[in-house]
């Protein structure tokens, strides 16, 4: 038996011939993938990744017709785990959802219960205010932290800041007391992250010229959520033994640099992939996200979107266009 309706309504995404038709429409309970968890969806977000599966060239949805969302937040109403009972608040992102499985943009779905975070301290909307985006800023500060980085080595750089990783990134290393720099193309986001933490800002131009092999060491570590644009700078400009975190493609996936940061300044590039972090440490930074690593002015500066205006969100993301988080109420 399910607790799911027959039918519901779904943001769906569906190759037609030579175009990609989207839309909101009725959705069948029984084309659901099985799964031990089964969710009523209050909350899911507008990523990068989002905007591309919903686009006819995007080459990320991998089913077809595909629900997309990569990331969703709300109450189990059934469950065949006793450690996530049916009331309980959770989450689910990553793996394959909104990929090559139904997502968050949906009345109703199921998943498995290996892929589930119950949430402790985070209400269904701060839970996706912070979403895939924000975990990712999380597990970079996390694995920055774990090579030893501390707020009394130097500043750190973020690249991208005015995006969902970026942005937070900024709030969680500032709040942790770091010398936060930011990098955006966007002189009108500057009054919002020098609130959220950031101390010093560069352009998009200083950060995307062509330059030297190595140049200047001045950071301590950094958070580069853009890509191709920036990494070579960043790579090129880390203090010797610096890391950085990289999780952004947003520029491109093609990395032009050489290897003289790493032999020569011995330098570290991780690569974060929030896709496929397993669960039990994934449940342990979403705690983390609660407490010590909560962002400041956590559900602020955030725009919210339905099922019915999710188009907007969807366009302006892939376009460059979305500043902070994109949240989408789905009940």
């Amino acid at each position: 038996m399910t607790a799911i309706p027959g039918t519901f309504r779904a943001y769906v995404a569906e190759r037609l011939d030579d175009r990609l038709g989207r839309g909101v429409r009725e959705f069948h309970e029984a084309d659901l993938p099985p799964g031990e968890v089964e969710i009523r969806v209050e909350w899911s977000s507008v990523n990068f990744k989002d905007g591309l599966a919903t686009r006819f060239d995007g080459k990320v949805a991998r089913i077809s017709p595909l629900i997309p969302g990569i990331d969703l937040a709300g109450e189990v109403v059934a469950s065949e785990d006793a450690s996530i009972p049916a009331g309980a608040s959770v989450l689910a992102h990553g793996y394959d959802l909104g990929v090559a499985r139904h997502g968050g943009y949906t009345e109703y779905q199921r998943v498995p219960a290996g892929w589930v975070v119950p949430l402790h301290g985070l209400t269904a909307r701060d839970a996706m205010a912070i979403g895939t985006a924000g975990f990712t800023a999380a597990m970079s500060v996390v694995a920055l932290e774990e090579r030893g980085l501390q707020p009394d080595d130097g500043p750190v750089l973020v690249t991208g800041a005015s995006g969902g990783v970026g942005g937070t990134a900024v709030a969680i290393l500032g709040d942790r007391g770091y010398e936060v720099w930011a990098a955006t193309g966007k002189d009108d986001e500057i009054p919002r992250l020098r609130e959220l933490g950031a101390t010093g800002f560069l352009t998009r131009d200083e950060v995307t010229v062509e330059g030297k092999p190595l140049e200047s060491a001045r950071w301590a570590g950094a958070v580069d959520a853009v890509g191709a644009a920036t990494l070579p700078y960043v790579l090129r400009t880390l203090r010797p033994g610096a890391t950085v975190a990289a999780s952004g493609n947003a520029s491109g996936p093609k990395l032009e640099a050489t290897v003289l940061p790493f032999i020569l300044r011995g330098v570290a590039m991780l690569g974060m992939d929030s896709v496929l972090v397993p669960i039990e440490r994934r449940r342990r930074i979403w705690d983390r996200l609660a407490t010590d690593l909560r962002p400041r002015s956590l559900g602020a500066n955030v725009t919210e979107l339905t099922l019915d205006t999710l188009d907007e969100g969807l366009d302006a993301i892939v376009a460059g266009a979305a500043r902070g988080r994109w949240v989408v109420r789905i009940a």
